[in-house]
């Protein structure tokens, strides 16, 4: 069983993710971390988990500056970067510092479980230990090579998929497009648009609430709590 460490400033993002890896098979999660200083205690502590994955905008530093002060003590935990952070300078110092994945949010569970397969691939071909010869060496990085979550539609903008996204977790019960579109700022049309789009990726479950005539209302709720 691969252990994770979940790091995440937002509380409700961190359980999220923690129950996408909990549906993947051969993963558990060992516990949560919503800032840096409790990232490196858990990673201190016995027993230290094999992978983590590490949001970058955390309270008290960023999540590459607990990676390299991962490395500073001599942690050897594998990262993999779970963040909205998409500028060019932050993914090539998370490379730069050992990450093997970098995972852009808003994701959908399947681009999460790509990447969990690869390392799981990964360490299995590492496991056999042994020389490499150069087709071995060349399936040892391919294994990092997941195929990523599909790109948003066209015509769809990553901020509004967030703030979408957000709204919905953050929420208590089903919400209604008008519901969201009040919480975000965007048209009711818009909200509407990027809900059923959360529900054909599986992110969102859509329930009808019934009134006393008329067509029935579309709520939706997050998929982790449906």
């Amino acid at each position: 069983m691969i252990e994770v460490l979940v790091v995440d400033d937002d509380v409700r993002v961190a359980r999220v993710n923690a129950a996408y890896v909990a549906k993947v098979p051969g993963f558990a999660v060992t516990g949560e971390a919503h800032s840096a200083a409790e990232a490196l205690a858990r990673l201190e502590a016995a027993p230290r988990p094999d992978l983590v994955l590490m949001d970058h905008y955390l309270p008290d530093e960023t999540g590459l500056a607990v990676v390299r002060e991962m490395r500073r003590r001599g942690l050897q935990t594998d990262v993999i970067m779970v963040t909205a952070a998409r500028d060019v300078s932050t993914v090539q110092a998370a490379m730069r510092h050992g990450a093997l994945q970098y995972l852009v949010k808003p994701f959908a569970f399947a681009g999460l479980r790509a990447k969990l397969e690869a390392y799981a691939e990964l360490r299995r071909t590492l496991d056999g230990g042994g020389e490499a010869e150069q087709a071995e060496v060349d399936r040892i990085f391919g294994a990092l090579s997941a195929p990523s979550e599909p790109q948003l539609p066209k015509g769809h903008s990553p901020t509004t998929a967030e703030l979408v996204r957000r709204s919905l977790m953050n929420a208590d019960g089903p919400l209604s497009a008008q519901e969201i579109a009040e919480r975000t700022g965007v048209s009711r049309q818009t909200a509407q648009r990027y809900l059923k789009l959360l529900e054909r990726t599986g992110r969102a479950t859509l329930t009808l609430k019934y009134g006393d005539a008329g067509r029935p209302e579309h709520r939706y709720v997050w998929a982790t709590r449906a």
